[in-house]
């Protein structure tokens, strides 16, 4: 690739788009932005805020500490922020000017203006609308698909902007659809070190610098310092607690900025952390490292573009895989091993998976035969077959998104809980005489997934248990006697 070709300027477009500072978790810095340009049309300090937003801004907002404010957290925080103190040109670092006495200020303003939170109604995963009133005055504003994406703006009944409400924002950006692991890895072989770097500079200098004030501080569950504690400093650990510590930070109120990627200071994070840290440790040149950084990045971007902006499957993930890819390119691999890299990830770390050899050992001492399956990293990942041409990456793409009944997929239809009716069949089918839910600790989309199981469950007539299990299992006894019972309630039926 040249670097007078229209494909690599576009390449250091796409970087430039999405490898840019934001304040903390971007979902609530988003409703500061939105509520900071609705405060500034309407003209006066608001008496009453109405916050409509989607569901998964909601899960994403509703605990997460918001920058800047004293540690104050949640969706009217994060409006209250954005309409006294925000700057609204600043967009994602919309509160990065925010005083002592603003934030003494805006803990009044949450006690004296009336706010208003409910679900929008929209088809939209990522849709915030934030209206504000005052002395019979109102003004509004929208974001769709994005979290600086303004498709909105409103003053009463005058329509400042007024965009169509779409997920898309490709009028306004280079198009993503141009990635693919081959061009990705020709780019980084051929790119000019001066393109990147000052993009790549700040990237490094902000994310670990909040990754250090992660270790340092006391944040959150300290994710990183267990990590490291537990683990030691190997170079595969350093780049994990490395990583963990910058998100113990940045979720819980750290006020560093750091560089995102997709639109998530998350995935910003994992994109680039453990590839710096690997650089160190292989002692490779700058140059190298913003090859292999641009590989993690522009790997992350390819596969997230196709996923969405917010959805169930978690977007740290997919920066893993790039990070991954990055780290592979670091040791001097090509194209054949940074694709198979990415394959190989993206299969292991896909979904739920239920392997524990004492725990099968469990259920072969008590006489259970598995007659069936739904776990996400057996049956159900092969239930999809995955094309063999064309860019693997995009193929595995298109084999977890046309993937049906799996709770980890957005699914329009979920009001029918037709992913309860399938379970349930399965288990009849299957000549099954019950069935074992295995309920993996901390995962939200199975957690709530599980009431909608249960009445699908219970309306067929199927006996089962739940049972809590994690990756670092080690005691199963209470498991052991779950299973023990279960099978003896089921062998008098």
């Amino acid at each position: 690739m040249k670097r007078t070709d229209a494909l690599y300027q576009s390449f250091v477009e796409i970087l430039r788009e999405e490898l840019v500072p934001a304040m903390g978790c971007t979902e609530p810095i988003a409703i500061a932005y939105a509520a900071a340009q609705a405060r500034a049309v309407l003209g006066k300090r608001p008496e009453r805020v109405r916050i409509e937003v989607s569901g998964n801004i909601i899960k994403n907002v509703k605990s997460v500490v918001v920058p800047h404010t004293g540690s104050m957290h949640g969706i009217a925080a994060a409006a209250a922020a954005g309409i006294i103190a925000g700057r609204e040109e600043k967009e994602l670092e919309v509160l990065s000017e925010v005083t002592d006495a603003q934030i003494a200020d805006m803990r009044a303003y949450l006690q004296e203006a009336a706010f208003d939170i409910r679900p929008i109604d929209s088809p939209f995963i990522f849709d915030i609308r934030i209206t504000v009133y005052a002395a019979g005055d109102q003004a509004s504003a929208r974001i769709v698909g994005s979290h600086t994406n303004l498709v909105q703006l409103l003053h009463g009944t005058k329509r400042l902007i007024d965009r169509p409400c779409s997920e898309t924002v490709s009028e306004r950006r280079t198009d993503r659809s141009v990635l693919t692991v081959e061009r990705i890895v020709d780019f980084a072989q051929s790119l000019c070190p001066e393109d990147v770097q000052e993009i790549f500079e700040r990237q490094i200098s902000y994310n670990m610098a909040i990754a250090e004030a992660g270790l340092a501080g006391s944040y959150g569950a300290n994710v990183g310092k267990t990590l490291r504690e537990a683990y030691g400093e190997t170079v595969q650990n350093r780049a994990r607690y490395m990583a963990a510590a910058a998100s113990d930070a940045r979720m819980s109120g750290c006020e560093l900025p750091v560089i995102i990627n997709s639109g998530s200071g998350n995935q910003g994070i994992t994109a680039s952390v453990p590839v710096v840290v690997y650089a160190e440790e292989l002692g490779v040149s700058r140059e190298t490292l913003y090859r292999a950084l641009a590989v993690s990045n522009l790997s992350t971007i390819h596969i997230k573009a196709h996923i969405g902006t917010l959805s169930a499957y978690c977007g740290a993930v997919s920066a893993g895989c790039g990070a991954g890819a990055g780290i592979t390119y670091l040791y001097g691999g090509g194209y054949e091993q940074i694709k198979h890299t990415l394959v190989n990830a993206m299969a292991i770390t896909s979904g739920i998976i239920c392997d524990n050899p004492v725990l099968l050992k469990v259920f072969k001492d008590n006489n259970v035969a598995i007659a069936a399956d739904d776990v996400a990293h057996e049956s159900r990942a092969f239930r999809t077959d995955a094309s063999e041409e064309g860019d693997p990456m995009m193929a595995l793409v298109e084999q977890f998104t046309n993937t049906d009944y799996d709770v980890l997929l957005y699914d329009p239809q979920s009001s029918k809980n037709r992913r309860g009716e399938f379970v349930a069949n399965m288990v009849k089918e299957s000549g099954a005489q019950g069935l074992v839910l295995f309920m993996q600790q901390f995962c939200d989309p199975e957690e709530m997934e599980f009431p909608y199981l249960k009445k699908a469950l219970d309306a067929a007539g199927i006996p089962f248990i739940k049972l809590g299990v994690d990756q670092q299992m080690r005691d199963f006894g209470q498991a052991a006697t779950a299973i023990q019972a279960f099978a003896d309630v089921l062998s008098v039926q």
